[in-house]
């Protein structure tokens, strides 16, 4: 059942258009039988409700594509069936049989191209299990790179997507394999976790650890980052990890990494905002603490609690609020942090907005993150510049570097 509802694709041009078609066709209906089937009450009632189920779902495959929330039935309805959602292998259970495709791995290297793979792993903190998915490059199949540590960025889907989305809609994989051919991102590990966990339609967490409830921060950040530090050979300098998103994903990239700047260095977020979103989709997550709302506040955290994070906040020139967001965080920001910020012309709140701007957004990342390093190499942390980034056995070569005593 969950591989078929895998298979029926929502983000389809052509099934859309099928989808619009049959509805016309339902709407030409209604009238031209409605005086044959006059003495037919179920008949006239059931072209109504033809064409209104064909209207109501035409809309929703439209704004499902817009907004580009879930690529297929499967995820719609949280089946969990991620094997066939744009990655190349599944592994065990926090990836307890990663070797095992380390040979595949290698093979898709010699082509440039990282490897994505899924999973699930499940937090040694809050004990929550949730879908998480993998990008590697290209090089940490390479020999040569083994012994290194590689740069993170955990990348946050905007809900009430989970990882499927960036590896289909967001096209992130082939993205990250030109940035790092082209010496625009060094090589590194893109962490997709789901925030929500199941269900997802109208338990949007909004990343937070709700009051007495689950604990959602905690996971995305302490248990996340133990668990790739510990399995995949992540870098643990604060300066090596990135949090990135869009929408709501941005707000949680921006929150998590002000109240976490200990674990995180920069933050990139497109089309996000500098308080949690609170509505009809969202859980009461704060059971009225207001000390709770300001702790999750982006623009409060940065004013109150100054810390060394870089951030990065785009809008579009229609996304009213997000804009505002941008304001908010500026008037709140305090050395030693940093804003970046820019508005994009004529955009609104949907998928091509954030896609075309993938790429500065790696390009902004790579320029402030680290380069995959030799673990004893604990006090080296990026001042920008990836091109070249370190390759093993080059000695000083490679991207600019502070020395920290």
């Amino acid at each position: 059942m969950g591989l078929g509802l895998s298979a029926i694709r929502l983000d389809s041009t052509l099934n859309l258009i099928v989808v619009v078609v049959l509805a016309l066709l339902a709407i030409v209906a209604v009238p031209f039988f409605w005086e044959r089937w006059r003495r037919k009450v179920l008949g006239r009632s059931g072209t109504i409700l033809v064409a209104v189920v064909l209207i109501v779902v035409s809309t929703g495959m439209g704004g499902n594509m817009i907004g580009g929330f879930f690529p297929t039935v499967g995820a719609l309805f949280g089946t969990g069936v991620y094997s066939g959602e744009n990655v190349n292998a599944v592994a065990g259970e926090n990836g307890s049989d990663l070797d095992k495709l380390r040979d595949a791995g290698a093979m898709r290297a010699k082509e440039g191209k990282g490897s994505v793979v899924h999973m699930t792993v499940t937090g040694k903190r809050t004990g929550l299990t949730r879908d998480v998915t993998v990008y590697f490059p290209p090089q940490y199949y390479d020999q040569a790179y083994r012994s290194l540590k590689f740069p993170v960025i955990e990348w946050i889907p905007n809900y009430p997507s989970g990882p499927e989305v960036v590896t289909g809609p967001y096209e992130m994989p082939a993205k990250l394999d030109a940035a790092i051919a082209k010496h625009v991102l060094p090589p590194t590990l893109v962490i997709i976790p789901d925030p929500t966990g199941k269900p997802k339609i109208g338990h949007d967490t909004e990343c937070i650890d709700e009051v007495n409830g689950t604990a959602n921060d905690t996971y995305l950040t302490a248990d996340i980052r133990d668990w790739a530090i510990d399995k995949l050979g992540a870098n643990p300098q604060r300066k090596a990890w990135t949090m990135a998103g869009w929408s709501s994903g941005g707000y949680c990239a921006m929150n998590l990494v002000t109240r976490h700047p200990q674990w995180y260095g920069q933050a990139a977020s497109v089309s996000g905002y500098y308080k949690a979103s609170v509505d009809a989709e969202t859980e009461n997550l704060f059971k009225g603490r207001q000390d709770i709302i300001d702790a999750n506040t982006v623009s409060l955290n940065l004013q109150k609690h100054p810390a060394p994070v870089d951030i990065l906040a785009i809008a579009g020139e229609k996304e009213s609020f997000e804009s505002f967001s941008i304001d908010q965080i500026q008037s709140g920001i305090r050395a030693p942090a940093t804003l970046s910020s820019w508005r994009i012309p004529d955009a609104g709140h949907n998928m091509n907005t954030f896609k075309t701007q993938i790429p500065d957004v790696l390009a902004w990342i790579g320029a402030r993150t680290v380069a995959p390093c030799a673990p004893q190499d604990k006090k080296i942390v990026s001042s920008g510049g990836v091109t070249p980034w370190p390759l093993p056995n080059t000695g000083a070569k490679g991207a600019l570097v502070d020395v920290v005593e």
